[in-house]
């Protein structure tokens, strides 16, 4: 895991309960939902950028 970078992330209190709550309903890590929001992001952005 050398290779992947570390951030550390400041969330609001609201923000860090709904991201537990969302780790607990798809078994995954918190780690893991921020990737999957972050990657669903970037596809609707991709999306956009293609079909405007």
């Amino acid at each position: 895991m050398a290779d992947r970078p570390q951030l550390l992330l400041r969330l609001p209190r609201d923000l860090k309960v709904w991201l537990a709550a969302q780790s607990e309903e798809n078994a995954s890590s918190q780690n893991s939902e921020v990737i999957r929001a972050i990657r669903e992001r970037m596809a609707r952005n991709a999306e956009h950028e293609t079909n405007p």
